[in-house]
């Protein structure tokens, strides 16, 4: 999804800088009208705006392990720019933080794109669930961000969906497409391509808000058990 974006926001930079050197340097001015002036700084208007948007989204976003996330979201102290900003990388509907966090990952913590073909693991160490005065959701989307249809018809965990805790009190969330024998109740269902996941956190905790709680990694399992 953000590497669509990226290489269509490059191609309409390059098209509005085409169109714009051409009609300073390159245009006989005795051939244009109105008409055609008034139409071309609308589109060459409308595609800087979206190219400044998508930069200015990849400025305000950290990425950590994998997971994108932008503080300040839903803020109504927000301009119109940062606005723009954030609804490029979360559309939709956003509270303000202290309502609600959102992170997405389309990639492994090694940069790898998320795919059915590979088993991963994401590794909580005990006590580091998402810190949260509410709860907390981890949603499998398919890479056109859809839920994926599985044989448990389970789309999403969480802190209240019967997680069972390793020995030492940390918890393993399994991310595959076949089940994980012997840890059924942590598996998340992935379909057999690419696929998106989204963690949200609601009523979140201040290491969250104040951006030094970290999100675990989601990793490869040969790579983890390595």
């Amino acid at each position: 999804m953000s590497r669509t974006y990226t290489y269509l926001a490059t191609l309409v930079g390059v098209v509005c800088a085409y169109f714009i050197v051409r009609l300073l340097f390159f245009t006989d001015l005795s051939t244009r009208t109105v008409q055609s002036d008034v139409l071309q700084g609308i589109l060459i208007g409308f595609g800087l705006a979206f190219v400044t948007a998508q930069v200015y989204a990849r400025i305000k976003a950290t990425k950590v392990n994998g997971w994108i996330t932008m503080f300040g979201l839903g803020e109504p102290s927000n301009g119109m720019l940062l606005r723009a900003a954030h609804a490029q990388l979360f559309p939709g509907p956003v509270n303000v933080p202290q309502e609600a966090m959102y992170w997405w990952a389309n990639t492994d913590g090694a940069g790898h794109e998320l795919s059915g073909v590979h088993n991963y693991i994401m590794h909580f160490p005990a006590g580091q669930l998402p810190p949260n005065n509410a709860f907390w959701s981890l949603t499998m989307g398919d890479a056109k961000n859809h839920f994926v249809p599985n044989t448990i018809k389970r789309y999403s965990v969480s802190d209240r969906s019967g997680l069972v805790p390793n020995a030492d009190g940390s918890v393993d969330i399994y991310i595959q497409n076949t089940a994980p024998a012997g840890h059924e109740y942590n598996w998340l269902p992935a379909p057999t391509g690419n696929f998106i996941l989204w963690l949200r956190v609601y009523v979140p905790g201040e290491a969250i808000l104040d951006g030094t709680y970290k999100v675990p990694p989601i990793v490869e399992i040969n790579r983890y058990q390595l």
